[in-house]
C-alpha cells in the first residue's frame, strides 16, 4: 500500500441546488467560521460509514436541509496538515417545504446564489472546479436504481428451490446497511423479485422508509429463464414511470437480468454503458430525464467482508 493511500482522508459532500422564482438554478454555499471560508457542505466519513451516506448526513447537519441526491459530480483532492484529503460530491436537490437556515456549530452563514456568484465567492480552487462540473452535469434528472441482491448462499451449498436460497452472513450485513445509502435518493417505490435473496435485501429498508414493496415474479431468474421479456418490459415500464412522475424508484433483481434491463432502458439514449459488472449488493443508478438516460453511476455494495 502506498504512502498516499495510507494518508488519504476520505470525505464527501454535496452541491445543494434549487430553482428560484425566475427559473434559474441556485446553489447553496456555506461559511465555516473555523476556517473562515466559503465552500459546499462536506465532511469526513465516520468509521464504517458509506460515502454517499456521509454526503447526505453532512449536508443535513451543516445546512439543516433535507435533500434528494442526484448525479455524482466528481472528486477533488487537496493537502491538509493531516494528509491528502479526497472529497466526493453529488448534486443534491432541495426538497419542498424546507425552512430557513439556522446557524450551527459548523456553519454560521448559508447563501443561495446563482452559479456565477458562487464561483466568485468560493474560497478553494477545487470547489470552483467541482462547481464547473456541476454546471455541465445533468442535474435535473430522476433516478431508477437497479440493485443486485446482496450476497447469497452459493448455489452448490443449497439443496432447496433456488428462489428460496437465502442471504449469507455478509449479505445480511449488506442488507442492513442499504438504508444509509438509498434513503439519500428520496425513494418512493421499491420493486423486488420474489426470490428470498432479493426480498430480504430490501425488506428492512422498505420498512424503515415506510414503503410498501411491490414483490413480483416478473423480476425473478426463474421467470427470466422462461420468458426474458417479462423482466425487461417490467424494468422498461419503471423507467418510463420515473420519467413521467419524477419519483425515484428502486428495482432489486438478479445478475442475469440487470445488464439486459439496462440495455433495454438505454436503447434510445446516447450514454455509455458501464463495463464493470455488478457484484452482489452493487447497484447502477440510472439518471433519467424526458425518457432518456443521461448518466449512470455505480454504487458499490456497502460491505464486502473485507472493509
Amino acid at each position: 500500500m502506498s504512502d498516499e493511500m495510507v494518508l488519504a482522508i476520505e470525505a464527501a459532500g454535496t452541491i445543494p441546488w434549487r430553482i428560484n422564482e425566475i427559473g434559474e438554478v441556485e446553489v447553496a454555499i456555506v461559511h465555516r467560521p473555523r476556517y473562515d471560508d466559503w465552500s459546499f457542505p462536506k465532511g469526513k466519513l465516520d468509521r464504517g460509514e458509506e460515502i454517499i451516506a456521509c454526503a447526505y448526513r453532512e449536508t443535513l447537519e451543516e445546512t439543516g436541509f433535507d435533500t434528494k441526491l442526484g448525479v455524482y459530480i466528481g472528486q477533488i483532492e487537496y493537502f491538509t496538515p493531516d494528509g491528502l484529503k479526497k472529497v466526493s460530491y453529488w448534486a443534491a436537490q432541495l426538497k419542498d417545504g424546507q425552512q430557513e437556515f439556522k446557524s450551527n456549530s459548523e456553519v454560521d452563514q448559508l447563501l443561495w446564489v446563482e452559479i456565477d456568484t458562487a464561483e466568485e465567492k468560493l474560497t478553494r480552487v477545487g470547489d470552483r472546479e467541482i462547481l464547473a462540473k456541476f454546471a455541465d452535469a445533468p442535474i435535473d434528472t430522476t433516478p431508477l436504481i437497479l440493485l443486485r441482491h446482496a450476497k447469497a448462499l452459493v448455489r452448490s451449498e443449497w439443496t432447496g428451490d433456488d428462489d428460496d436460497r437465502p442471504l449469507e452472513g455478509i449479505g445480511q450485513v449488506q442488507a442492513q446497511r442499504m438504508l444509509s445509502i438509498y434513503q439519500a435518493y428520496g425513494l418512493t417505490e421499491i420493486h423486488t423479485s420474489d426470490a428470498i435473496r432479493c426480498y430480504d435485501t430490501v425488506a428492512a429498508m422498505a420498512r424503515a422508509l415506510g414503503i410498501e414493496m411491490t414483490v413480483t415474479r416478473h423480476l425473478s431468474e426463474t421467470t427470466f429463464k422462461k420468458n426474458k421479456d417479462k423482466a425487461l418490459d417490467y424494468a422498461k415500464d419503471l423507467s418510463e414511470a420515473v420519467a413521467d412522475q419524477k419519483q425515484p424508484i428502486l428495482l432489486c433483481s438478479h445478475n442475469p437480468i440487470l445488464p439486459r434491463a439496462l440495455e433495454r432502458i438505454t436503447k434510445k439514449s446516447d450514454v455509455e454503458l458501464p463495463e464493470e459488472k455488478l457484484q452482489p449488493g452493487d447497484a447502477w443508478v440510472v439518471h433519467i430525464r424526458k425518457k432518456k438516460v443521461h448518466q449512470i453511476d455505480l454504487i458499490k455494495a456497502p460491505y464486502s467482508g473485507t472493509n
